[in-house]
């Protein structure tokens, strides 16, 4: 297992990638679910701390595999069998889901998680055994991993306080295996591929949103005389989903992994873009069950579990790329648009078809300014 050149030619997504994405994503749509669940029960805090700590048990093994196969990934059958194994352990992290967030019960979790760092584990083996230029890298990164993966399995003897400590700790210690394996050589990664694959991920994530608001609404249909706030809520739901993929799409990050941005605040910073991209579709699940009396919560607290996330959504992908590409005035579109969508959390019944309104006003104040843009580029190549 050899390291893949950072400037190859044609370097795309592969089909097994795309694979690990989809059976990720099964995990991603029961942490959603269950999110919604619990906040149309009025128990926001027990379910945004479930969600944060269920979809860090999601992303940061997907961000490993990632950023690994950008960097080597010999497409061969021993790659392949560690990916499935993979896989399998995501699959047993969704199962897990469900009792996380019922009975506050992370076991089953953790056993999926550990499955996939263990499996990830043996692909950095091979990197040191064919590699003696990075046996130090990987020799940290692997013992590190396979050292935080003993003491997950530990902390499952604790409780109470004790326990929220340990995870928290352990979340840190996770997140910072990496940089401390790279503290004398960078860990390899190929910019394009890197941010196809985000991009590939920020994809399925938002059609999760997409497919789960609608069985909400059609579920919500069988009860008669909701229908225009049901189609509101549709149509809101759908313009805050195309303007989250337009703002994101909208310049290739690429190039600033190779110059200005940092690699791993872009990286790192992704979960928080992938948690608000599928928080805004449990969103659209608890308003659609608040308009038909089903949720336990007021408007209020219905609407801004859209617009929190739809906010969010919006500065982070300013924050981590756009901010890079844009100049002047421009600077504060995006920002302003989270503003906007944030006051439209007050609007009752028609809150998220205004919210979707201004992410629309965002979409095509951005197109005004990439026209002026282009145009005084144009004047100045004259």
């Amino acid at each position: 297992m050899s390291v893949r050149p950072s400037d190859e030619e044609h370097r795309v997504a592969t089909p097994l990638e795309l694979l690990f994405d989809l059976c990720f994503a099964v995990a991603i749509a029961q942490a959603g679910r269950e999110f919604s669940t619990a906040v149309a029960h009025d128990q926001i805090g027990h379910g945004l701390a479930s969600f944060a700590t269920v979809f860090f048990a999601i992303w940061w093994p997907w961000m490993n595999y990632s950023w690994f196969a950008s960097g080597f990934d010999p497409d061969d059958v021993p790659f392949r069998l560690a990916t499935f194994a993979q896989i399998a352990g995501a699959l047993v992290i969704a199962a897990g889901v469900p009792r996380a967030f019922e009975h506050q019960d992370i076991t089953v979790v953790v056993i999926g998680y550990v499955i996939v760092r263990l499996a990830f584990a043996t692909q950095l083996i091979r990197v040191y055994r064919d590699n003696p230029e990075m046996r130090g890298m990987t020799a940290r990164w692997c013992g590190g991993v396979l050292v935080v993966q003993l003491a997950w399995v530990l902390q499952q003897l604790l409780h109470g306080r004790e326990f929220q400590i340990a995870f928290g700790v352990l979340v840190v210690a996770e997140l910072a295996v990496p940089f401390w394996a790279s503290r004398s050589r960078d860990i390899p990664f190929h910019p394009r591929h890197i941010v196809e694959r985000y991009g590939c991920f920020t994809l399925i994530v938002l059609g999760e949103t997409v497919a789960a608001a609608t069985v909400a609404i059609q579920e919500a249909t069988t009860v008669h005389g909701h229908l225009a706030t049901l189609i509101a809520l549709a149509v809101g739901g759908l313009l805050i989903v195309f303007a989250a993929w337009w703002i994101y799409f909208a310049y290739d990050a690429a190039d600033l992994l190779s110059g200005e941005a940092s690699a791993w605040g872009w990286g790192y910073g992704h979960y928080f873009v992938f948690a608000s991209a599928a928080g805004i579709g449990a969103g659209i699940q608890v308003c659609a069950a608040w308009l038909i009396g089903a949720a336990h919560v007021s408007a209020v607290v219905a609407a801004s579990v859209v617009t929190v996330p739809s906010a969010l959504f919006f500065v982070l992908v300013w924050l981590l790329q756009a901010r890079h590409f844009k100049t002047g005035w421009a600077q504060a579109v995006l920002p302003a648009a989270a503003v906007a969508i944030l006051l439209c959390t007050f609007a009752g019944r028609y809150a998220v078809v205004l919210a979707g309104l201004c992410c629309a006003a965002c979409v095509g104040v951005g197109l005004y300014e990439r026209r002026l843009q282009d145009a005084k580029e144009a004047a100045s190549g004259a």
